[in-house]
């Protein structure tokens, strides 16, 4: 029987803290879920002020079944909100869709990792569906240029994911920022601010997934190919 010691060493202690910080992201959530802002603003109204008040007029703003599926579409410079964020007036709520417009606001300004990341999100799925299939191909057949090819494919995942981190971190500080201009008042920064921060631990766990399986994958090959 085959002991995969590089899943259990490298990627199985990565899934873990991907698992505490997406449970951390939910706690947090729904703790500050509960905490109403004073000023009353809803998440969707919060969004339409901070784009207007830096010009953006032609970012459309949707709703979307879900909890927490909020996203930028830089292809259609469209917002999407969640039916839990939308019409919500918590703090938690107007801190995520900020966060979206953050995004907005970087795809305007022309920051470049927003830029970097749209670009190579064709390659990354394209990578995505073949990286597998190429690898083990190759390492069936002892051919190790398919197999590396395929390893490389996995590398643009990667390097999506290492391109993310800032972009989202930035889109965080846009969104506090904005927020701090009279639609929070100061102790409810600081619940907003957690629930940001949890959320981003959540791409920085990715990305050492990414990492850790992109290092295993290249071991599996060396080793086979010395074997």
């Amino acid at each position: 029987m085959y002991f995969d010691w590089t899943y259990l060493v490298l990627v199985l202690p990565m899934l873990i803290i991907t698992m505490i910080a997406q449970g951390k992201v939910t706690s947090t959530y729904n703790k500050y879920s509960k905490v109403i802002s004073r000023r009353g603003w809803t998440a969707e109204q919060a969004v339409r002020q901070i784009l207007a008040a830096n010009g953006l007029h032609d970012v459309t703003i949707t709703r979307v079944a879900g909890n927490l599926t909020d996203h930028y579409d830089p292809r259609t410079n469209s917002i999407a909100l969640s039916d839990t964020v939308y019409g919500s007036r918590s703090i938690a709520a107007i801190g995520v869709a900020a966060h979206e417009a953050g995004h907005a606001i970087q795809h305007a300004v022309g920051y470049f990792p927003i830029k970097v990341r749209t670009a190579i999100v064709p390659l990354t799925q394209f990578g995505s569906r073949l990286s597998t299939p190429l690898l083990i191909l190759g390492l069936l057949l002892g051919f190790y240029p398919l197999a590396y090819s395929g390893i490389l494919l996995f590398g643009v995942t990667t390097v999506f994911q290492l391109v993310t981190l800032p972009t989202e971190y930035n889109a965080s500080r846009r969104a506090l920022e904005a927020l701090e201009g009279g639609y929070l008042d100061e102790d409810e920064l600081k619940g907003t601010k957690k629930v940001l921060s949890a959320a981003a631990s959540t791409y920085l766990a990715a990305l050492f997934v990414s990492l850790a399986s992109l290092l295993r994958l290249i071991l599996i090959v060396n080793g086979r190919r010395r074997d």
